[in-house]
């Protein structure tokens, strides 16, 4: 059942990016459409910024899990099995703990915002906690799916990445 509930969550996640994404597109457009018509639109590349940012921090996760992140497979192929789990172990627990402290700090940040009342410097004027917070979420779900396949290749031996094509050519 944990299982369902972390693949899931690391899905919603990327469905979340994906559609960041397209906002962006939609912001784009209606602001291609503001100036055609001599409107203004104000805040729209912020707004654009904040999604980009949000698409970002929520496709960690998913992204990490389905092998799109860059990983050093030739040296991994190279190295024998005791070898190479220890290496992916230290990788495995150094990207953990950078990103359960990125998260840490991330949520500093989003707090001393909160408390400043922060705000954009652009037209919008935006409260800055708003574009923060899925950055945050996103910070925690790539730091939950890093603990995730730490685990895993501890209890089985395996991480969860899916190996590209790629990776396998040399084995």
């Amino acid at each position: 059942m944990l299982r369902k509930l972390l693949d899931g969550l690391y899905t919603a996640a990327g469905v979340l990016a994906a559609l960041c994404l397209i906002i962006i597109l939609l912001l784009i457009v209606v602001q291609m459409i503001a100036r055609w018509t001599g409107e203004v639109f104000p805040g729209a590349p912020d707004y654009a910024g904040y999604a980009m940012a949000a698409a970002s921090f929520l496709a960690f996760a998913n992204a990490l899990n389905k092998g799109s992140h860059i990983r050093v497979s030739i040296v991994l192929n190279a190295l024998g099995e005791r070898a190479r789990f220890w290496l992916e172990v230290w990788c495995f627990a150094v990207g953990t703990a950078v990103a359960w402290y990125m998260s840490y700090f991330i949520y500093r940040m989003l707090g001393f915002a909160i408390k400043f009342n922060d705000v954009s410097q652009g037209q919008d004027a935006t409260p800055l906690w708003i574009p923060q917070l899925p950055m945050l979420i996103g910070a925690v779900i790539l730091a939950i799916a890093l603990t995730d396949n730490l685990i895993s290749l501890f209890m089985t031996g395996k991480h969860r990445i899916i190996r590209d094509v790629t990776d396998t050519q040399a084995e």
